[in-house]
């Protein structure tokens, strides 16, 4: 890098600073009285940052069940991280100290703006709280793979069949980075992505979303849980008129070509529009040609991934598939903001809300039995571990849909659902109820799991000898040249 691109890279970072700065202030010098309504019953109150403990409790009494039972497993002592260990900070007096951090160049880009993310949103959790926070240190792990006791993304749901994966001591939930941002040209982040399923939500009922089952992704990322999971659904599903399935060449490709289709499509819809684009329907079979039209000129004039789908347009279909990768998958938030019919094969890996899903499995639906799970549905795993974390549901109660892990019922499904269009709504309607209508993927939701994370981080972890002079680097400098502190 040059000169002159070295001063204006770096400027433009100070001017981005400057920005969260004031930003962050303004928060936090804000009263509480001019952002919290006297009724928590709006459901404006889900974009409140600065809930204090009992309003969280209140708004969303699911939220830390799957925290609540991680704390329960008792004290633990946190050693000091070296190297390429996890990145390791200290809250003290409510500020953020980054005491270790792994080097920049052990990180790739795409890890390096994960951790800034996850920076940002636990410096926006503690400057926006309204209640002392205690002092505490913890480890941040930003890598799919979980390890050691650190706060993590994902963990196991239950064992693999085979132990292709290290025994793993404790992780603590956290919040997915989209919270602040996920910078791929059809993602941005899940508040950008809320309002614009809102608006498609809006104008574009159940009965009338498109009929097939969608999905995208990139074929090789898979897990020890099912080596071939990914592979199989591109299988089971190729030339079927009933899927819209294929796989992604690159997450990359033809970023201005999305952007584009993604902003033509937002100008349709703010301008009352949306209600015509994607959204002619037809029974299960029929081709449907004529959505995302904009992107599929775009994309036959300019060549490269022309597959790739804005993740609001997921939200376009009745049926919306979910796939694990290699660990978990960082879609499934976006997908259940959906008024559609989740369907995934039992999940392999927690997350932050997947304690909330309340899953009726694809055998016991088609068989009209919905209080017990059928011995003839191939699940993949430890049977007993799966069953134990993934109790079954009954229709009538689910918001989502556990399919075989081979997907060799996936089109049997479809054609029931399709057949049972009441259920099927109801489906979808209850995954979006929750999720969107109850706040479960909200900034208020956000910032108050991130500070009972470390309500609850502090009550059981123990330091052993040496972190007293561990002060840190101040948050405050460390976002603006982390790359030398780095």
């Amino acid at each position: 890098m040059g000169l002159w691109q070295s001063i204006i890279w770096r400027a433009r970072r100070f001017a981005l600073y400057l920005g969260n700065l004031t930003r962050y202030h303004r928060a936090r010098n804000t009263p509480l009285r001019q952002f919290v309504p006297s009724s928590l019953s709006s459901s404006d109150v889900f974009q409140f940052l600065n809930l204090n403990e009992q309003q969280c409790k209140a708004t969303f009494p699911d939220l830390t069940k799957d925290l609540d039972a991680t704390i329960a497993l008792g004290p633990f002592t946190l050693e000091q991280a070296q190297g390429t260990g996890p990145l390791q900070a200290r809250v003290k007096d409510g500020q953020l100290y980054i005491i270790h951090s792994e080097d920049t160049y052990a990180l790739s880009p795409e890890l390096l703006q994960t951790r800034q993310a996850a920076l940002h949103q636990i410096h926006r959790a503690i400057i926006t709280s309204p209640e002392s926070l205690p002092d505490t240190i913890f480890s941040l792990n930003v890598r799919d793979q979980p390890y050691g006791t650190a706060w993590s993304y994902s963990r196991p749901a239950y064992a693999a069949p085979a132990s292709a994966m290290p025994p793993l001591t404790r992780a603590f939930l956290m919040p997915h980075f989209s919270f602040w941002s996920w910078p791929l040209p059809f993602i941005g982040s899940i508040s950008r992505a809320a309002d614009a399923i809102s608006r498609i939500e809006e104008s574009l009922p159940f009965t009338r979303k498109d009929p097939r089952v969608v999905w995208r992704g990139s074929a090789r990322f898979n897990g020890a849980h099912n080596p071939t999971l990914r592979q199989d659904l591109l299988r089971v599903t190729a030339g079927a008129k009933w899927a819209d399935v294929q796989a992604l060449a690159s997450y990359e490709r033809d970023s201005s070509r999305v952007v584009t289709a993604r902003n033509n499509r937002e100008r349709k819809e703010i301008a009352g529009d949306g209600n015509k684009v994607g959204n002619k329907t037809g029974k299960v079979g029929e081709a449907i040609e004529t959505r995302n039209e904009e992107e599929q000129g775009d994309a036959s004039a300019g060549g490269g991934n022309s597959t790739a789908l804005i993740i609001e347009d997921f939200c376009r279909y009745k049926y919306v598939l979910y796939t694990d990768g290699v660990t978990y998958s960082g879609r499934l938030p976006f997908l259940q903001m959906c008024g559609s019919v989740l369907l995934t094969p039992p999940m392999a890996w927690r997350q932050l809300t997947t304690h909330l899903l309340r899953p009726v499995f694809s055998g016991d639906l088609m068989a009209a039995n919905t209080t017990r799970i059928t011995h003839k549905q191939k699940q993949g795993g430890k049977y007993e571990d799966m069953r134990n974390v993934w109790p079954a549901h009954r229709a009538e109660d689910a918001n989502a849909v556990f399919v075989a892990p081979d997907w060799s019922d996936l089109e049997a499904t479809i054609s029931w659902l399709e057949e049972h269009p009441d259920v099927a709504e109801g489906i979808a309607r209850r995954q979006r109820d929750l999720y969107v209508g109850k706040g479960y993927t909200s900034p208020a939701m956000e910032t108050c799991y991130w500070r009972a994370l470390l309500r609850g981080w502090s009550r059981v972890v123990r330091l052993g000898e040496g972190w007293e002079h561990k002060e840190g680097v101040s948050w405050d400098e460390y976002s603006i040249d982390w790359d030398a502190t780095g």
